[in-house]
């Protein structure tokens, strides 16, 4: 499948989190635009290579958006601006100083599985879901 265009968000897998976030961008994503893979799979992982990120990078979401490559809450407030519903008004949390929003977003990152739980595997999606999940 072709990655180098489109939406596509790269997500850990395992973590309860990051789970509940994907849902709810398939919930509010009215065009279908966001393609979905996580982290620790193959393809995520060869997106990180090409996309100049490590393969450890499993505790932020990466967007990636026609070759634009965003992380932390550029990526969130990014995929937030395009859903439908009040939440894309968090696009104006982009006027905050980066380094006071990646810090907010480390601070829950680095707390995710001990706040919200960890899988033993990665989400299988839906079959009806399945088109949205590049692996």
């Amino acid at each position: 499948m072709e990655t180098s265009n489109g939406h596509i968000i790269l997500f850990d897998g395992v973590c309860n989190l990051c789970n509940g976030a994907v849902q709810y961008v398939i919930k509010r994503d009215r065009k279908r635009q966001f393609k979905f893979a996580s982290l620790q799979s193959d393809l995520g992982q060869k997106l990180l290579a090409k996309s100049g990120l490590p393969k450890d990078h499993l505790k932020s979401f990466v967007y990636i958006n026609n070759n634009a490559i965003y992380t932390r809450s550029d990526a969130a407030l990014k995929v937030a601006r395009q859903l439908k519903g009040a939440v894309k008004w968090l696009y104006a949390f982009i006027v905050l100083p980066k380094f006071i929003r990646d810090a907010v977003y480390e601070l829950i990152a680095r707390n995710r599985y001990r706040l919200f739980g960890k899988r033993e595997a990665c989400m299988i999606p839906d079959p009806g879901l399945r088109d949205q999940f590049l692996s």
